[in-house]
């Protein structure tokens, strides 16, 4: 495989970015799925979904939820340059989540929830039920990874599995993924459904045991990775997603500016969405 240092951006890979105004919309809860043991699938609608957009599989809208012993959340004030913070003092309680998938024609949008945390979107999920009305803001913008790489890895734990399965929908019969997802075990697994050649690697948590390194980490070391020019996204625990970077910047060799990562959520931390790329 070719190093870094040899490489050279070509006019057809460069990612392109799309920028939204943000709209704070109020929508309403049309229908609750489970897809697995620890994943649930809120579909949300609405006039106010009008004019959404959201061009990049790794895009998120910020959701807004009630504090304990509310039921209406409290929203932020949205100006010309985007979300801005209250004047009285009082904070939203926001996550941000990705758009699982977006149908124009039906006003519908789905947010995928994981819901193996105690936190207060996991527990919105779980309660939640038709006719319940949710709030989203943005997406402010899209980052827009082109289909010509020769080969795509995606890398990810249930936080990151929404846009993970996103990219493979959207991916042509002519591309070649390798996907690594970081669940529980067995019940957590979901279809991986695409057009392009897929090969899938279920990485299962061994719950108590003492590891020298993540068990991602371990599993992406041990994977030899395709000949050509690929492009690398990787969206899970923010540590290990810096861990996975280093090890396919620093000593695979790839382009550092082929490799996305995001820590969709830190350890000991709340409400954090890092990013690692150049």
């Amino acid at each position: 495989m070719n190093t870094h240092d040899s490489l050279v951006s070509t006019p057809d890979r460069a990612p392109r970015r799309q920028r939204y105004p943000v709209v704070l919309r109020q929508l309403e809860v049309l229908d609750v799925r489970v897809l697995s043991r620890s994943m649930v699938r809120v579909v949300l609608g609405g006039e106010e979904l009008k004019g959404f957009a959201s061009l990049g599989f790794d895009d998120h809208v910020k959701m807004f939820f009630p504090v304990p012993g509310d039921v209406v959340p409290i929203l932020p004030h949205v100006g010309p340059d985007g979300l801005e913070m209250r004047k009285d003092g009082l904070k939203p309680l926001a996550r941000d989540y990705t758009p699982r998938h977006f149908d124009a024609a039906k006003n519908e949008l789905h947010i995928d929830f994981a819901i193996h945390h105690e936190g207060p979107a996991s527990l919105w999920a779980r309660a939640v039920k038709p006719g319940d009305g949710a709030w989203i803001a943005g997406p402010r913008g899209s980052f827009i990874i082109p289909f010509t790489f020769d080969w795509h890895l995606l890398v990810s734990d249930e936080t990151g599995l929404p846009a993970v399965q996103r990219r493979l929908a959207e991916l042509p019969a002519s591309a070649r993924a390798l996907v690594l997802v970081e669940v529980d075990g067995r019940e957590d697994e979901l279809p991986m459904e695409s057009a392009a050649e897929v090969e899938t690697i279920w990485v299962h948590r061994h719950k108590g045991s003492v590891a020298i390194e993540a068990p991602l980490v371990s599993a992406l070391r041990e994977r030899a990775l395709p000949q050509g020019d690929g492009f690398a996204w990787i969206g899970c625990e923010s540590a290990v997603a810096k861990d996975l970077r280093r090890l396919l910047v620093e000593e695979r060799g790839m382009n550092p500016k082929w490799v996305r990562a995001s820590g969709y959520w830190r350890r000991g931390a709340s409400g954090v969405h890092d990013h690692y790329d150049e």
